[in-house]
């Protein structure tokens, strides 16, 4: 049986970008974080930004504020990608994250860096815009254009479930339970076989450090 790929966004998917953007936002403009709802459309206009203040704000916050590799996971995200990748599932991680001038260097390693502290688990990483040429079973996404134009080549993607998407069709998950749950109905619909965990093998992102630990 062919392996089952799973196209993962990081930013509002894995990473809580909001949040962590917000912090920076209010310590540059010095207001308090409470001015920055969390509810906003993917414009940012309730934050009272226009283009250039967000490129300009985004790119201080990877380049001077390191955020890619100090950004809150999405609850949940490591342990139900460690499952899936045991249950046979391809895990290709795939973002739009080079789009800072100069700082290519700082974000592919601080999303390396990151993607390690948090353990969570890939087969293959896509630094690209045009998210609907990756090959993929389905996609797992957030961001409303990306969602429509891989939609729009024939792909499956499913809504990560955000203020600035609530007007896009199903499917749609609201955690990492409910990704879990639709990526294993989607490999049995495919007639993709769902491997069971080895014997001794512990479920987990820490299950490593865990047998380590009862080792040693």
């Amino acid at each position: 049986m062919p392996e089952f790929v799973l196209a993962v966004d990081l930013d509002g998917v894995c990473a809580q970008h909001t949040e962590a953007f917000r912090r920076v936002v209010a310590r540059e403009r010095n207001v308090s974080e409470d001015t920055l709802p969390l509810v906003r459309s993917w414009s940012f206009k309730e934050w009272g930004l226009d283009d250039g203040d967000f490129e300009e704000l985004h790119r201080i916050a990877v380049l001077d504020y390191r955020m890619f590799r100090d950004i809150d996971p999405m609850p949940g995200c490591s342990e139900a990608l460690w499952r899936l990748s045991d249950a046979g599932v391809w895990i290709r991680l795939v973002t739009h994250r080079l789009y800072t001038s100069w700082g290519h260097r700082v974000t592919v390693s601080d999303t390396v860096e990151w993607l390690d502290r948090y353990r969570i688990p890939y087969r293959d990483i896509c630094f690209l815009a045009d998210k609907s040429v990756v090959n993929a079973d389905a996609h797992i996404e957030d961001a409303p254009h990306n969602i429509e134009a891989i939609r729009a080549a024939g792909g499956h993607a499913i809504v990560y479930d955000q203020p600035y998407n609530s007007d896009l069709a199903a499917p749609r998950a609201h955690d990492w339970v409910e990704v879990e749950e639709m990526i294993v109905e989607l490999m049995a619909a495919a007639g993709s076989a769902v491997a069971r965990p080895l014997p001794g093998i512990d479920a987990g992102s820490d299950r490593l450090e865990r047998r380590t630990l009862d080792t040693a």
